[in-house]
């Protein structure tokens, strides 16, 4: 048995020398047999958890690098020596001496390495150390994806508790790594591996449901794919038709997001055309003329168009898709595609070949890296890298034109940030195709946006939760912790204000709450935790605004709300939130929200207010 064992392994390192030998010279061609003989004899003693011999992982891990992501011949010495310097006695010295400096620097990115004390994690640090080789080459990151993609697709063997573990830093980090990277049909598999492991039972139901629809759409889809191919045909154009579903992750994705079942979801499979052109101008025409051969005979889904050729993704992606009505009602999704928008889908940064293309390509992921490191202090490193990993993207316009690229369901403060920092810092509203909207509503697709600033207008804390870019959480959380903070937390009861007599109260981690000295609460626990009672001066301060309430009750009469709210906002130069009246019998009572910086100010208000003619009361209320 383990000589059939050995013929077979044998064998399929055969077949990866016969592919990369088309590719490279004789002399690359004996340093990788060379590298995968070191890796033999290195593991030979060794076993992985299924049983078999642990030089199949290396070799499968070659075997994607060569074949799935057609890399060259140091990438594939690298994934045959990739365990080697951490599970066995050869060090990355060896590797330099024997492969050369190109070779051990791979090696060395995809080595784990060990430390007496991590900086937050072991796994948190492998990931700071895999993207900082982005800075200097990006193929040391596709031989890690591609050891990644191996462990997954062999997962099965191992306990549950590392299961979950490797899953969940799949799902986390490496499939959002590989879509970041255009690397689509590797992030798909992970995040359905991931998705496999994670949750065994809904996975399983979820594809016992999609093997039923398959089965059921199987006659109708053949007969609209068949359509298809004959409109083609008669219009001369020469392509292949795949039917295409998606994957159990996809569906469960599109599930919890419209918070709907699995037979409300649409889009589960997609039909794509794939034809052959020599350049993109002949790639444009042909997806169009294809677009206009079919929408002349099916019905087409109003607003469906989507034009990733002329606008590609942050990745990279181009097509062509458009939404189509068939027999049965339903809409299918067609994306119209050539072959090398395919081939660059599978290999993304690396389906061009010349260096200039890839470097220019990584550009603004290596920018982001830079800074998500330099400001690691103010944010989580991983939530500022992972943040920039968008799982989809839209394109939005500024009114001059001007493509932007943004996570999907981004808001306009991510827009805002995006096109400079200080236009996000001094939002005030956004125009979203010429309507007026608040900054924090959710863009879409092709959305014409123009931000309104004010030098006045600063951001409030909860725009935190409506922002979904790096820059905008990481400018913002950076402008929070340099705002000055009151060292006080107020009484949510009582509501305390510069200028009220008050007293504090020191908690368990010395926070101070303050209080006003009438208030209940603040009798109770003066009578029950005297000691921790300590003085404060509690002074009105041009920072801090704190929002107020009064109720005001009067005599109706023509122009008595526009003399109250003037004398709020022009007197006394405050702003209000919110406005509420009703006026029954005649008389009116009206409700005002505003903030102030101290109770003077707050009193000063009030005395002008009852001085207005037919007010008769004017009292501050809590705001609850």
């Amino acid at each position: 048995m383990q000589r059939i064992d050995r013929n077979t392994i044998e064998a399929g390192v055969e077949s990866i020398f016969k592919m990369l030998a088309q590719r490279v010279d004789d002399k690359q061609m004996q340093l990788v047999r060379n590298a995968y003989e070191l890796a033999a004899e290195a593991h030979k003693e060794q076993k992985r958890k299924t049983g078999e011999p642990y030089i199949t992982h290396p070799i499968a891990v070659a075997r994607i690098v060569a074949e799935e992501l057609e890399l060259g011949a140091n990438p594939v010495m690298a994934a045959f020596l990739h365990d080697v310097v951490e599970d066995t006695q050869y060090t990355i010295e060896d590797i330099r001496e024997r492969f050369g400096e190109d070779v051990a620097f791979l090696v060395g990115v995809v080595t784990k390495q060990k430390k007496e004390k991590y900086d937050k994690s072991k796994q948190v640090d492998n990931y700071r150390q895999i993207l900082a080789s982005v800075q200097y080459d990006v193929r040391a990151i596709l031989v890690k994806l591609a050891d990644r993609l191996h462990n997954m697709r062999t997962l099965a063997s191992m306990r549950p508790d590392k299961q979950m573990k490797i899953a969940g830093e799949t799902d986390y980090f490496y499939a959002p790594l590989a879509n970041r990277l255009g690397l689509y049909h590797v992030k798909t598999e992970l995040e359905n591996l991931s998705f496999h492991y994670r949750c065994p039972r809904e996975y399983e139901q979820i594809e016992g449901m999609l093997d039923e629809m398959k089965l059921a759409e199987e006659k109708n889809l053949e007969g609209f794919v068949a359509k298809v191919s004959e409109l083609l045909e008669d219009n001369g154009v020469k392509a292949r038709i795949e039917l295409r579903y998606r994957m159990p992750y996809s569906i469960w994705r599109k599930m919890r997001s419209k918070g709907c079942g699995f037979h409300h979801v649409d889009g589960k499979h997609y039909i794509r055309i794939i034809y052959d052109a020599k350049d993109l101008q002949e790639e444009k025409k042909l997806s169009l003329y294809i677009y206009a051969v079919l929408s002349d005979y099916f019905k087409e889904r109003p607003g469906s168009v989507a034009n990733y050729i002329n606008a590609p993704k942050e990745n990279g992606y181009q097509s062509f898709h458009v939404k189509l009505l068939n027999d049965q009602g339903g809409w299918e999704e067609i994306h119209i595609s050539s072959e090398r928008m395919v081939r660059n889908s599978r290999l993304g940064c690396t389906a061009e070949r010349t260096e200039e293309n890839v470097k220019a390509w990584l550009e603004k992921f290596k920018a982001v890296l830079k800074d998500v490191a330099y400001h690691s202090h103010e944010m989580d490193y991983m939530d500022g890298v992972t943040a920039s990993f968008y799982n989809d993207d839209i394109m939005v316009f500024t009114p001059h034109g001007k493509g932007v690229i943004l996570p999907k369901d981004a808001t306009a403060l991510d827009f805002a940030f995006e096109i400079h920092s200080e236009v996000g810092l001094h939002a005030e509203y956004a125009r979203i195709n010429g309507r007026l909207c608040s900054v924090k509503t959710v863009l879409h697709r092709g959305d014409c946006v123009e931000i309104g600033t004010d030098e006045k207008a600063l951001p409030e804390e909860e725009w935190l939760k409506y922002v979904l870019t790096y820059k905008a959480k990481r400018t913002l959380r950076s402008y929070f912790a340099n705002k000055e903070k009151m060292p006080y937390v107020r009484c949510s009861c009582c509501h305390p204000l510069p200028g009220d007599e008050v007293i504090g109260f020191k908690g368990a981690e010395g926070i101070v709450t303050l209080h006003k000295r009438n208030c209940p609460d603040a009798i109770r626990m003066a009578s029950e935790q005297g000691d921790s009672i300590v003085a404060v001066n509690f002074e009105e301060h041009e920072t801090f605004l704190f929002p107020v309430r009064i109720c005001i009750r009067g005599i109706d009469r023509h122009h008595l709300l526009s003399d109250v709210v003037a004398c709020i906002t022009e007197k006394q130069n405050l702003s209000i939130s919110l406005l509420n009246t009703v006026t029954v019998d005649r008389i009116v009572e009206t409700s005002v929200d505003f903030a102030v910086h101290s109770v003077r100010e707050l009193e000063n208000a009030i005395q002008s207010i009852s001085a207005i003619r037919n007010v008769d009361e004017v009292s501050r209320i809590d705001i609850e």
